[in-house]
């Protein structure tokens, strides 16, 4: 194969990065549960693999002593995201939304986020960084959007404001 056709091919190919790929041997202790009780609210979220080697966030939402959220988090080492515009989820919900949530720092106090409609199928979900906005507690702020310089954090959350279980499973994590 000439030189020419190499660079054509490689020109032509999708970068992609792994961020968490589930399967049955998969180590999901770096998965943490962090729940309204931190503020003193009752939801209750569970993260686990599947039979099926899915990472499984499922549990209940209450709105009881100000609660309202469930979310499970994942941090790494910092990642370099200059070669990347998007991630890449594959998901299967149950026709709830949930926040897709990006920290660059874990120093950080605000994330950014992205508002996905789960449906009852495996979802292949694309998320621009350019799309990401920054909120605090609930509430937007006014920052500009993902940097997509450098992150050291991922998480899912849910919060719809009403009482309700949830179970969303988790299959890829990528960057493109």
């Amino acid at each position: 194969m000439s030189l020419k056709s190499l660079l054509l091919i490689f020109i032509g190919m999708s970068f992609s990065n792994i961020i968490f790929d589930f399967n049955k041997e998969s180590a999901i202790s770096g998965w943490k549960i962090v729940d309204d009780v931190v503020m003193g609210g009752r939801s209750s979220g569970d993260f686990k693999l599947n039979i099926n080697g899915h990472g499984e966030f499922s549990g209940a939402v209450s709105l009881e002593n100000n609660g309202g959220f469930s979310s499970v988090r994942y941090r790494f080492e910092k990642n370099d995201l200059a070669n990347y515009t998007r991630f890449v989820l594959n998901i299967k919900g149950d026709g709830k939304k949930y926040q897709f949530r990006v920290k660059s720092n874990t120093s950080n106090y605000h994330s950014y986020i992205s508002i996905i409609q789960t449906d009852t199928t495996w979802q292949t979900i694309e998320i621009l960084f350019s799309e990401m906005y920054p909120v605090f507690r609930g509430r937007e702020l006014n920052m500009a959007n993902y940097p997509a310089k450098e992150m050291e954090e991922i998480a899912f959350l849910i919060g719809n404001k009403k009482r309700e279980r949830f179970k969303l499973q988790i299959d890829k994590i990528e960057l493109k």
